[in-house]
């Protein structure tokens, strides 16, 4: 089986959004080699005023997005009166499809907060589709343990070593995966995903080796097409997020919250939420 290459390592760049929060992004709007995602962001911070203003009501169209804890917890509502909250370990997923209103707040306990938001593309034939959610506790999550190494499935199957490992939320677009693993110092696991998805690795804690190229802290590796990529953690171990989906192969036009095909599907959701067209 071919086994894949890192192609690109890609850092993270410290950015504040909501009001005001603190994040590590990494952006790929129109990158191929990371479609379906658009985009990665960690939230870490043991300071609550990094994170206290949350990201407060503001819109989206055209794209899901994907919140996992790891620490601390967040709060949930928008504008079709879905409420709900998660704590460390669970997740969050909202489908905008053609448009939502929502907020996303820390709760009033929360004194460090580590987790991530994803942004998921919808394909063009599902932009304007109902917008949904739904809260995914911790408890819910499926944790997988081998010889030094860990993992929780979030979303999409999984081959590791021997297993196969399947997470409960199946909503995601482009048949996309998620799984938070780690892995002891110097560990080594293969896992086998399909060849015509997209493959990506973040690393936020240790590092990892994939045929001697390193890859650090807060630095995603892309990789070639392959059925096999090996792991290798560095001398610290590494915690890695890795994320897998089916490319679109869309176009992609932007602007903030949304996300569409062409700069005039931009111009007309602009002028639909300036008209209070949305929900």
């Amino acid at each position: 089986m071919t086994q894949r290459q890192i192609t690109e390592v890609r850092t993270a760049h410290p950015s504040r959004d909501g009001d005001g929060i603190a994040i590590q992004r990494i952006s790929g709007m129109r990158h191929a080699g990371m479609d379906p995602i658009l985009m990665i962001d960690e939230l870490r911070s043991e300071q609550r005023e990094d994170f206290a203003g949350g990201f407060p009501p503001h819109p989206h169209r055209g794209m899901q997005t994907l919140t996992y804890l790891k620490r601390g917890g967040i709060s949930h509502e928008d504008s079709l009166g879905n409420r709900g909250e998660i704590r460390g370990g669970g997740a969050q997923w909202m489908s905008a499809g053609r448009g939502v209103i929502h907020s996303e707040m820390p709760t009033v306990d929360t004194n460090g907060l580590h987790g991530f938001q994803l942004w998921v593309n919808l394909p063009a034939a599902r932009k304007m589709s109902a917008p949904n959610y739904r809260d995914v506790p911790a408890n819910e999550l499926v944790e997988w343990r081998g010889e030094g190494t860990s993992a929780t499935a979030i979303a999409g199957q999984w081959h590791l070593a021997d297993a196969d490992v399947t997470g409960p939320l199946a909503e995601l677009a482009g048949h996309a995966g998620v799984l938070d693993m780690s892995l002891d110092p110097e560990v080594e696991l293969t896992l086998q995903v399909p060849d015509e998805e997209n493959l990506l690795a973040y690393v936020y804690a240790g590092s990892m080796i994939v045929n001697a190229r390193e890859v650090h802290a807060q630095q995603m590796a892309v990789t070639s097409a392959g059925r096999v990529m090996t792991l290798h953690a560095g001398v610290e171990g590494t915690q890695v997020l890795l994320l897998r989906g089916a490319p679109l192969g869309e176009p992609v036009a932007n602007y903030g919250p949304f996300v569409m095909n062409t700069p005039d599907e931009i111009e007309q959701t602009l002028r639909d939420y300036q008209s209070g067209q949305f929900p």
